[in-house]
């Protein structure tokens, strides 16, 4: 199910926090990859990130003034950037770093503002406004409310199997695809 090396298929998800975004993407990801597809996450966050282990070689060698660090192991690697100034993460800059060409689809949650396609999640009783209002790439709502009105179709937040095969329809149908950087 491979997409050409020549691009490679984003799909965005934005909510307010607490909505569910991760909770969803969770069963999506596992969903997906039964479907065969390769999945990448990029998880934006406003906290700072450590994966590694005060006292480890990876840690020591990091924070004596290493910029990049790849942890290479038999199962997997964990790539570390240091950003030089404190800022928020850019999402092209974050794409870069993956090998795109070795997914079919990169998930993104947060970068709610970034101008991709996307899927809200959206509760009705957290009383926030629906992005997809002011958001022209948003594709659908991912809601616990069908009786909702939205510009935008509407997806049963409770049923990630129908959002994965949605998914999947998008991506074969090339609906999710950016042209290579």
């Amino acid at each position: 199910m491979c997409v050409s090396s020549s691009a490679y298929s984003l799909l965005g998800f934005a909510g307010f926090s607490g909505s569910g975004k991760t909770t969803l993407l969770r069963q999506l990801v596992s969903l997906l990859a039964q479907r065969q597809l390769r999945v990448g996450i990029i998880k934006h966050t406003h906290h700072d990130v450590e994966q590694d282990i005060p006292g480890k070689d990876s840690y020591e060698l990091r924070h004596a003034g290493a910029s990049q660090c790849l942890l290479a192991g038999p199962q997997r690697s964990i790539l570390t950037y240091e950003n030089p100034q404190q800022q928020e993460p850019n999402l092209a800059e974050s794409l870069a770093r993956l090998s795109t060409n070795q997914l079919d689809l990169v998930l993104v949650e947060g970068f709610r503002d970034a101008a991709i396609q996307k899927i809200e999640i959206h509760r009705p009783s957290y009383h926030k406004p629906l992005l997809c209002l002011q958001d022209p790439h948003i594709l659908a709502v991912a809601t616990d409310d069908l009786h909702l009105t939205a510009p935008v179709s509407l997806l049963d937040l409770n049923n990630a199997n129908a959002i994965a095969d949605t998914i999947v329809q998008w991506w074969q149908a090339g609906l999710l695809r950016v042209a290579a950087r």
